[in-house]
């Protein structure tokens, strides 16, 4: 903590290429939790690419200035008075879902994260590129001893939003899965999906990441553009891009289910109904609920997760954010407050 009660945030005012380095590190007051709320003393935050689509300005910008991250593992340094969930000196991490309105169609029937009034960490609210975060006791979840804090990161956003993409792509233990793209997400997919038995399909333009998919078991690894021996019953793309759908959809059986997993994607192509029907069915991944953490960080302890990061000092958070758009990134990239 800086004197006079500020602390250090990295943030941004106003979109742009990360290439222009457009994060910058300043002092700010520190957050002040509700009665409600918990003050989190962040260790490590990691990076994804909704960090980058919010930066970048390919989602619409919803607070300046803003600091990003919603992959934060921390120590409870605060507790508001009506909080009965954590204590001070707990472990603890903050997702991307920060708070919902309990009162939707979509709250009400199970559907958190299809809440109309939802708010984001570090997109609605200030994230993890700070030293402290402050959030909802609800939206905390204890973080297994298992993992330390740096291997622990990737699994708040990359492990559960791969959680929720294996659910809704509908595969079954034994089946055939395909992975389009094969960075932070889906390697630690690739680990659940092992676990289950499935046999998986690795599908990356990078070499580097087809050799750490085998090392983890996919029993195939080639280009988006080469046709794998056997048709899948289920895939999830990670990539952000449209030009993926088509070609996914043309190695899947029948009955075959396709989840998109990103927040954002490119535009999809027109492409022929015949790679559609045969009840093969198309679906996007929107954000995930709290019971998807709580059941992933169990499932995570259980096999146990191995994450692939590479660990890079807050002050570094830009050129950071720069490798992972040229994926350059082995694994997923962890900021060290």
């Amino acid at each position: 903590m800086l004197r006079d009660g500020k602390v250090k945030a990295v943030q941004f005012s106003n979109p742009g290429p990360i290439e222009y380095n457009p994060l910058k590190i300043y002092e700010v007051d520190v957050p002040s939790p509700s009665n409600s709320e918990i003050l989190v003393k962040i260790k490590v935050c990691g990076i994804c690419h909704t960090d980058l689509h919010v930066i970048e300005g390919e989602l619409p910008q919803k607070k300046s200035p803003l600091t990003p991250g919603h992959q934060i593992i921390g120590i409870v340094e605060k507790v508001g008075s009506k909080v009965t969930n954590h204590k001070v000196g707990d472990r603890v991490g903050v997702a991307w879902l920060n708070r919902i309105c309990g009162e939707c169609e979509f709250c009400e029937c199970g559907k958190e994260n299809l809440c109309t009034n939802a708010k984001f960490t570090g997109y609605d609210v200030d994230g993890g590129f700070a030293e402290y975060v402050a959030v909802h006791e609800s939206f905390a979840y204890p973080i297994p001893q298992i993992f330390s804090d740096e291997a622990a990161a990737p699994l708040l956003c990359a492990g559960i939003i791969g959680f929720r993409s294996l659910r809704l792509s509908n595969i079954k233990p034994g089946e055939r899965l395909g992975l389009f793209g094969f960075g932070a997400s889906a390697h630690i997919t690739i680990q659940v999906a092992r676990h289950w038995g499935c046999d998986v399909y690795v599908f990356s333009r990078n070499e580097h990441h087809r050799k750490l998919a085998e090392q983890l078991g996919a029993v195939w690894t080639g280009t988006a553009d080469q046709i794998p021996p056997h048709l899948l019953h289920s895939a999830i793309s990670f990539a952000p891009s449209g030009e993926l759908v088509p070609k996914a959809l043309g190695v899947l059986r029948r009955g075959g289910t396709l989840a998109l997993a990103g927040i954002y994607v490119t535009q999809i192509p027109s492409f022929d109904y015949s790679l559609l029907y045969h009840e093969r069915k198309l679906c996007s991944v929107a954000n995930s609920t709290r019971q998807d953490s709580i059941d992933f960080l169990k499932i995570a302890a259980e096999i146990p997760v191995r994450t692939e990061i590479e660990v890079f000092p807050l002050a570094d958070a830009n050129y950071t954010l720069q490798l992972l758009k040229e994926s350059k990134i082995h694994g997923a990239g962890i900021l060290k407050i």
